[in-house]
């Protein structure tokens, strides 16, 4: 009698437990979140299946749906216009209630390290003096913030090989000094400049890794359905297999470490340390990896559209790719989102000094390919090489980054006249004789020979265009002399060069002098007519 009364006991104590799991919210739905205004969005979880959910706000707005037989459900409701703070409430037998919801706009911040670096990271000292003043200004910031309508929510960084994530566990934080340490710098500075000219709520929803490629980034479907990248990932899903079953085989790992660690040990250490064997389900460099662990877990959550910063690990893998990777990854991730084609907008990499001449070119490369990437819809680029640092692949300017990348943005997306939304941009060449005849868009008033100091505008100088090259019939590439010769076009040559083929402009890790730009303080991009 006593056992059955214990029975009972245990049953009524969890049984309100129970009831309460019945229904549950994806994390994006959380106290202090930002919705997209003005729209429908989908709010989404789990609960039994064929199970009545009801959705409630304090806007007015309701609606019921039922769970289907995998226990997913999801309700599209109409969002109010911004402002706040709003109230979403959950429930069928349980209830959940979602505090302090903000509708603004809402953007999805992705790539690697340069959208990764969190505003923490730039309050240390600088490693050339000269870039100190950054850093100041940076310490500031983070003391002095006070934002709460810049709002941000990070997915933790996971890779899943096989399967794709549904949920993750994160809290939305607000630009404040207690929770600005952990929001990205460059997304902030973003959001910032948005905060300056349309006065509505700004919602940060962050993907991104240090180090990571554009790979990992791309669905397993978008592969599979390209017969240009199929072959590609089928060849790595493969080699992760098989990998996977040496690995789990006993013994693998602590063998093959020790001997690989007294072969180093036996030839004086003179190469590099061999690191322990990544296991495929932790390697974020497999293609899809954190597509599967991240992305899949935001879709569809409405956004107003993304930033992009990666290209860095690109730089000496797959280089000559990168364009037709870059360009699946953006057409996927609009058609998986079903918003069209929102707008998607990314930046040249900063200039940094590289170990290498083939790291060096292959960073020229990569810009050149995010310059050409620009040929998809709703698109736009910020040029960022004039605020680099030389010993610093992380620079302390995100100020001028989120600057210009949000230019793009207060124009196409909220029609605010900007003098210009990006540096000049090639558009054409043509040759004459030993002349190459080069046309720009994206020229504002007019080109002009400038430099750009610090967090200053960038100012006239009288001085030559530097950092040009032409291409002789032979494919060597050779310096060359430049000038401005009309609003929007240059003439180059190099007088050695009867018969000029093509023409760059800073090809380089770090394009010292690279000193052309339009009346409105914006540089131009790196680029190549080479095909």
């Amino acid at each position: 009698m006593k056992i059955r009364f214990r029975i009972l006991l245990v049953i009524i104590t969890i049984l309100p437990t129970v009831l309460s799991a019945d229904v549950s919210v994806h994390a994006l739905f959380s106290d202090h979140m930002v919705i997209q205004r003005e729209t429908v969005i989908p709010i989404w979880g789990w609960a039994k299946a064929n199970e009545i959910i009801t959705v409630e706000t304090s806007w007015g707005e309701s609606v019921q749906v039922i769970t289907n037989q995998d226990g997913n459900w999801q309700a599209d409701i109409k969002t109010p216009k911004a402002g706040g703070p709003h109230q979403i409430i959950i429930f069928s037998k349980n209830k959940i209630v979602i505090n302090d919801v903000l509708s603004g706009e809402v953007w999805l911040c992705t790539g690697q390290s340069n959208m990764d670096f969190a505003m923490s990271k730039f309050v240390n000292d600088s490693k050339e003096p000269q870039y100190q003043p950054l850093v100041d200004y940076i310490r500031n910031e983070v003391t002095t913030v006070n934002d709460d309508w810049i709002r941000h929510i990070e997915v933790p960084q996971t890779t899943s090989l096989l399967k794709k994530k549904q949920n993750f566990q994160a809290n939305w934080r607000s630009a404040n000094p207690e929770q600005i340490g952990k929001i990205t710098a460059t997304g902030y500075f973003f959001a910032k400049e948005l905060r300056k000219h349309i006065n509505v709520p700004i919602g940060l929803l962050e993907c991104s890794w240090g180090g990571t490629r554009v790979q990992p980034w791309i669905s397993e479907e978008t592969y599979l359905n390209d017969e240009n990248l199929k072959a590609y990932f089928e060849a790595s899903r493969k080699e992760s297999l098989e990998t996977i079953k040496i690995i789990n085989a006993d013994k693998y790992e602590g063998e093959n470490a020790s001997k690989s660690l007294e072969k180093w040990k036996s030839n004086d250490e003179k190469s590099e340390k061999p690191k322990p064997k990544i296991h495929p389900k932790n390697d974020k460099q497999l293609p899809a990896t954190l597509h599967n662990g991240m992305i899949s877990s935001v879709v569809p959550f409405k956004i107003r559209g993304a930033i992009w910063y990666q290209g860095e690990s690109n730089a000496v893998f797959m280089t000559n790719e990168y364009e037709y990777y870059l360009t699946a990854m953006i057409n996927s991730w609009r058609s998986e989102w079903g918003q069209g084609d929102f707008s998607f907008y990314w930046a040249q990499l900063a200039s940094f000094k590289r170990g290498n001449e083939e790291a060096d070119k292959g960073w020229a490369s990569i810009n050149n390919q995010l310059r050409k990437t620009l040929k998809l819809p709703n698109t736009g680029m910020a040029v960022l090489h004039d605020i680099g640092e030389a010993k610093d692949i992380h620079p302390h300017n995100k100020m001028d980054a989120g600057k210009r990348l949000a230019l793009w943005a207060l124009k196409n997306d909220y029609n605010i006249p900007v003098d210009a939304v990006s540096g000049p941009l090639y558009q054409s060449h043509k040759i004459e004789g030993e002349k190459i005849i080069v046309t720009f868009s994206e020229v504002g008033s007019g080109l002009m020979v400038a430099h750009k100091h610090l967090l200053s505008d960038a100012v006239l100088v009288d001085e030559p265009l530097k950092t040009f090259e032409i291409e002789d019939k032979s494919g060597e590439w050779k310096p060359a002399e430049a000038k401005i010769i009309s609003k929007s076009n240059i003439e180059v040559w190099n007088t050695s060069v009867a018969n000029p083929i093509n023409v760059r402009y800073a090809w380089s890790g770090i394009p010292v002098g690279a000193n052309l730009y339009n009346m409105e303080g914006l540089p131009a991009a790196v680029f190549s007519t080479e095909k």
